[in-house]
């Protein structure tokens, strides 16, 4: 006698399959949590550093096993262990390999949190000092060394020329940094400065911005410099923020 399809049960759903992206769901969260907890206070920023490594292991690992649990599920046929292996498999790889391009960034670039295009005479703050008055990282420039490794490593990062009058660059520098998302803490339309605060959206880093925009006949030269207030290393954020509002403002002029 042969049974009906209704009366056959249903496959149980595979418990180490789906432990797996259970695992590799919770080294996710964790990682979020790292980088938000530092954020919000919670914990000192090498703290959420060392959070975020530790979720990186969980990742990799729940990746070895859900990628042992596929192999697995493809010898038995079992599709559902199949798919929740993959889940756990591309959810471990995720996190460790978001960590992972992290850290292979910060090695490639020269450790250091101060960039600007003009190496020889950068911006100068001067309303945001107050606020990096307990900042580790110091607003006065590091020098010939500085500006050496920095145009190693970021070549491309200079002062920008703009063919407008002084007064309608400054206008377009102030909108391209509010565009940014920026704080704005200054505005100086007669000294040609604009200073701000950018903060970075996963860890809430806040790295300090000048703007110099200075005449050149009838042009216009523009300067930025980008200051990480806690870091040895910015991990390339300061290089990226000011070729990304560069790039916002070269349609200006």
């Amino acid at each position: 006698m042969t049974e009906s399809p209704e009366s056959i049960p249903p496959k149980a759903v595979p418990k180490l399959p789906l432990l797996w992206t259970v695992l590799a769901l919770s080294a996710a969260s964790v990682a979020v949590v790292a980088g938000f907890g530092t954020r919000l206070g919670l914990w000192h920023f090498r703290t959420g550093f060392a959070i975020l490594k530790w979720s990186a292991y969980g990742g990799g690992i729940v990746a070895m096993l859900s990628f042992a649990s596929a192999l697995t599920g493809l010898r038995s046929r079992n599709y559902s262990g199949i798919f929740l292996s993959a889940c756990g498999l591309l959810i471990g790889l995720l996190v460790a390999g978001t960590v992972w391009n992290w850290q292979r960034i910060a090695w490639e670039v020269p450790p250091i949190h101060d960039i600007t295009t003009d190496t020889v005479n950068p911006p100068r703050f001067v309303d945001i000092l107050p606020m990096r008055k307990d900042a580790p990282n110091p607003a006065v420039y590091g020098g010939a060394e500085i500006a050496a490794k920095q145009k190693t490593a970021y070549p491309d990062i200079n002062t920008l020329v703009l063919d407008i009058p002084a007064d309608k660059a400054f206008a377009a520098a102030l909108a391209a940094a509010r565009d940014m998302g920026w704080e704005v803490v200054a505005t100086e339309p007669k000294e040609g400065r604009i200073e701000a605060t950018g903060t970075t959206f996963w860890f809430g880093f806040k790295d300090d911005v000048v703007v110099r925009i200075a005449p050149a006949g009838y042009r216009s030269l523009i300067d930025v410099r980008s200051v990480s207030r806690v870091g040895r290393s910015d991990v390339g954020t300061n290089a990226r923020r000011i070729r990304a509002y560069l790039a916002r403002l070269k349609g200006s002029g």
